[in-house]
């Protein structure tokens, strides 16, 4: 283990004062950075605890909410107003690792987590996200949960939140503090495609804290879910997973969609296209096949995932027609 400091902060001040300093990290549960501390891949000189900044959930003036980014996982999807309003978070937050990380695991850690590719993991691979510039040994190599869409020649990992996936189809935005002042990031922009960066994962500056995230007003005719396929019924990765909000009017035309996949992509992959392609289309198994189609023409399979297509379009429609039944 590499030597390092520690300081806790009781304020966003604080916090932003301490993590100014060379090698500084913010800590929040530490589900996710103990673990590469562990590993050798992250190496902070200091630590910097902001377990108590932000941590309320409170309603917003337009009828939404704020989530402060230390706020705990279990305690957000215990959250009434979170299970009444917003399900599909709920749901994708209990889907998401074992009771005991979520009663550890912060929102803004959660956003943050970084990439469970068993390359990245191991020092003797070649990886651009560790080491910039020393190649992707996943591309050849068991690649069955890597990534069908918007990945590079640089990487092809995912991004392993379930959160964020929701966060993603409810168009939530991630409030942000820093060096320069506060700023907001809408969430589906939050997260990087690798290009040839794969190290920069985020749209965060040097020295940037999460402070919370935002969710906008529930649309009162919506209904919504978070389905996730994977190895094993519990603490599993998404092999793919769909986050998902259809609101149906009473000839059976949709009105809005909104969908976001994981597992597929160096982020939350928000399905912008098969919701065009839904919007003001009559709800039924047809439509809902073609636009998931339409989504993933664009997929580039890797040797041993391409089942994840298929998975995808599948999930796609199964999901969809439950939700618009529920509206039937």
């Amino acid at each position: 283990m590499t030597p390092f400091t520690y300081a806790r902060a009781t304020d966003t001040a604080v916090a932003l004062r301490e993590g100014a300093e060379a090698g500084a990290y913010y800590l929040g549960g530490g589900t996710n950075l103990v673990d590469l501390m562990r590993e050798g891949i992250e190496q902070p000189a200091r630590l910097v605890d902001v377990t108590d900044v932000s941590t309320s959930i409170s309603d917003t003036a337009e009828g939404g909410l704020l989530i402060g980014a230390g706020v705990r996982n279990a305690a957000l999807a215990a959250d009434m107003r979170v299970r009444t309003h917003y399900p599909m978070l709920s749901r994708a937050l209990l889907s998401g690792a074992s009771p005991q990380i979520r009663n550890m695991a912060t929102v803004g850690g959660n956003i943050l987590q970084r990439t469970r590719c068993t390359y990245f993991y191991d020092a003797a691979a070649a990886c651009n996200k560790r080491v910039p510039g020393s190649g992707c040994d996943a591309r050849e190599g068991f690649n069955r949960i890597h990534a069908i869409l918007g990945a590079s020649p640089a990487c092809v990992a995912t991004h392993p939140s379930d959160m964020c996936v929701a966060l993603s189809a409810l168009d939530a935005t991630v409030h942000v503090a820093g060096p320069a002042g506060e700023r907001r990031v809408a969430m589906a922009d939050f997260h990087r495609l690798p290009g040839d960066t794969p190290d920069r994962e985020t749209e965060l500056a040097e020295g940037e804290l999460i402070t919370g995230v935002e969710l906008p007003p529930a649309g009162p005719g919506m209904r919504s879910t978070y389905r996730k396929a994977r190895d094993r019924a519990s603490y599993a990765f998404a092999l793919v997973s769909l986050a998902a909000r259809i609101d149906v009017a009473e000839d059976g035309t949709i009105r809005d969609v909104a969908l976001a996949l994981g597992g597929v992509a160096h982020r939350p992959w928000r399905a912008t296209l098969a919701e065009a392609h839904l919007r003001g289309q009559h709800a039924g198994e047809n439509a809902f096949r073609a636009a998931a189609q339409a989504e993933l023409a664009a997929a580039v399979p890797l040797r041993d995932n391409g089942f994840k297509i298929a998975l995808a379009e599948r999930l796609i429609v199964a999901v969809l027609t439950d939700l618009a039944g529920e509206q039937a």
